[in-house]
């Protein structure tokens, strides 16, 4: 499946075909620009931007001799030009190329993970509202603790959602950036002019000082922004495959005509998309770390960041674009059993609502820490006997002498639990339109 992904939209950003396509577009504004400083003759500039071609797989025959793959590029559009190619790749060091043309394929692949993330979003929002009063059983160490909505899940991930896309258009913003400052970052062969000239003409910015490479720092950004994205993913992947245990079975993810869960039971429906998610999430989070570790290099360059980035810059963007899309698809068509959260909520026989018994009781007058021990009491012989709690607390005369039986079967409602909802609603802004 991932292979197949791979030659989709954000698959096509990283091929070599692209890549040596923004090699090009940065050569001819370069010789644009320098055309209209006057270095190059303006019609020079003219005939490498009309005639100027490139072949992958004769640059890769060149690269075969060569080993190096700018010089292959560049001897390879020579052999497209005539006596202008004397001009082409004027004054400039490798890594004007590479890095800037890095930034270029980073800015778009940002921007379809920015669509990805924005449909996503789009999706939680709607469950959201869709199941805001859809009462389940909340849960903390995995027990469970008091009611909550359904839609409150989708609603805590969409917030967190959209902190996302802030995150990813900050690191979009921070990869931004070119450079074409010479073999050290100086300009010792082109002034400042043409890199500006040359940024503004490809939507990037110039770096305000380089090395030899553009620092990465901005780079790890990104890839640790995906890696938080990545685990974000995960975190609801694993929210799900815990809810669609079967004895839970709260939720599921889609299960479609014709899929098989397993080739030995035919009963089997597995969280296997989630379960891809959560994979996939580990190794995005690895190439965060190699990003972060890309950052310390030797003097004005060494070429030790070079290999890995080949690999964890379209994995990483590959992988989460991926990953978002199979979750937009998980959460669209997710199967909800409202009956089985019922049955769950009733389940412990009425232990959730014993903050609530304990907090009418100190409103009574009684100090917090005999109330606590009362109700622990009770609770404590409700699950060895399997006897309902308010069953238990009604046989106490402590509990009967302060609380009507009406007032005792109101702590075990959950509405009082849940009647702040729409007011978290309203804050977050997910209102019906």
């Amino acid at each position: 499946m991932i292979e197949r992904y791979t030659r989709t939209e954000m698959g096509r950003i990283w091929t070599l075909q692209n890549r040596y396509h923004k090699f090009l577009d940065i050569e001819k504004a370069v010789c644009f620009a320098l055309a209209e400083k006057g270095i190059i003759p303006r019609e020079a500039a003219d005939a490498i931007a009309q005639k100027a071609v490139f072949s992958v797989e004769r640059i890769a025959k060149i690269e075969a001799v060569t080993r190096h793959d700018v010089v292959a590029f560049t001897r390879c559009v020579a052999e497209s030009l005539g006596a202008e190619s004397r001009f082409f790749h004027y004054g400039l060091t490798s890594y004007d190329v590479v890095d800037t043309a890095m930034s270029l394929l980073l800015k778009e692949a940002c921007g379809l993970l920015q669509e990805g993330l924005d449909k996503f979003s789009a999706t939680l929002r709607s469950q959201a509202l869709r199941y805001r009063d859809t009462v389940m059983i909340g849960r903390t160490h995995g027990i469970h603790a008091e009611p909550i909505t359904l839609g409150l899940k989708f609603a805590l991930w969409w917030d967190e959602a959209e902190r996302h896309r802030k995150r990813l258009a900050g690191a979009k913003e921070a990869i931004s950036y070119g450079k074409i400052s010479g073999a050290v970052g100086t300009y010792a062969f082109l002034d400042p002019w043409i890199e500006e000239d040359v940024c503004q003409r490809l939507g990037l910015k110039p770096a305000l000082v380089s090395t030899q490479i553009l620092q990465r720092d901005g780079h790890a950004e990104l890839l640790t922004v995906l890696a938080i994205i990545a685990s974000y993913l995960d975190k609801i992947a694993v929210e799900i495959r815990s809810l669609q245990k079967t004895e839970v079975r709260e939720v599921e993810e889609p299960f479609y005509q014709g899929q098989k869960g397993s080739s030995a039971m035919p009963h089997k429906r597995n969280p296997v998309s989630c379960e891809q998610i959560s994979g996939l999430a580990r190794l995005v989070r690895s190439h965060g770390q190699v990003a972060l570790e890309n950052i310390p290099l030797w003097h004005e360059r060494d070429i030790s960041h070079s290999s890995a980035e080949r690999v964890i810059f379209p994995d990483s963007t590959i992988l989460v674009d991926y990953m978002l899309h199979q979750a937009t698809s998980i959460i669209t068509g997710l199967h909800v059993y409202p009956e089985n959260m019922q049955k769950n909520l009733e389940f412990t026989g009425g232990l959730v609502y014993s903050q609530g018994v304990l907090l009418s009781l100190v409103e009574k007058g009684i100090t917090r820490e005999e109330a606590y021990d009362l109700v622990q009491r009770c609770a404590m012989l409700s699950w060895e006997q399997g006897v309902p709690l308010k069953e238990l607390l009604s046989r106490e005369e402590q509990v009967n002498a302060l609380l009507t039986p009406e007032e005792l079967a109101t702590a075990f409602e959950p509405h009082h639990c849940l009647r702040f909802i729409p007011f978290i609603y309203k804050r977050l802004g997910i209102e019906e339109e």
